[in-house]
């Protein structure tokens, strides 16, 4: 329920200081959360991994909006989508550096026996699961590949 009141916190700091970017943005968290818990037919709780997941599937959501529009020069579209994913990240755990992640991809290919890129599907498992909501999952891919090469 941490969560849910951090938002409900921020909403209402959104609503006062009239900031509708950073309101669009929290309401999309809020409805995201509601889905999720009456996805199941009850509403329980959703454990911080869920919540996580979530929050990471619209930061990404906004990021790919963004670079759609401004490759296609619509920086006018592309700004609020590039301020809602900041307002949305400020929910997620801190960013781990290229170098940790490296680290910790390094130790799960020693951990499996991986030799090529037929082992990708079984480094990257182990390493997003550990990595979750840490790390973009597109950095994590470009490392596994260049370390079994």
């Amino acid at each position: 329920m941490g969560l849910q009141q951090d938002i409900m916190t921020a909403m209402k700091a959104a609503m006062k200081d009239k900031d509708q970017t950073a309101l669009a943005a929290l309401r999309a968290i809020k409805s995201e959360i509601l889905l999720a818990q009456t996805a199941s037919g009850s509403k329980e709780e959703l454990t911080e991994e869920q919540e996580i997941k979530i929050l990471s599937k619209l930061v990404k959501q906004r990021k790919d909006s963004a670079a759609i529009f401004t490759e296609q020069n619509r920086v006018d579209l592309a700004d609020p989508e590039i301020a809602q994913a900041k307002v949305i990240s400020q929910f997620l755990p801190e960013q781990l550096s290229e170098a940790d992640i490296e680290k910790a991809v390094v130790e799960a290919i020693s951990a499996v026996g991986a030799e090529g890129m037929k082992d990708m599907g079984k480094v990257m498992g182990i390493v997003n699961k550990q990595l979750a909501g840490k790390a973009d999952g597109k950095t994590i891919s470009t490392i596994v590949k260049a370390k079994l090469v």
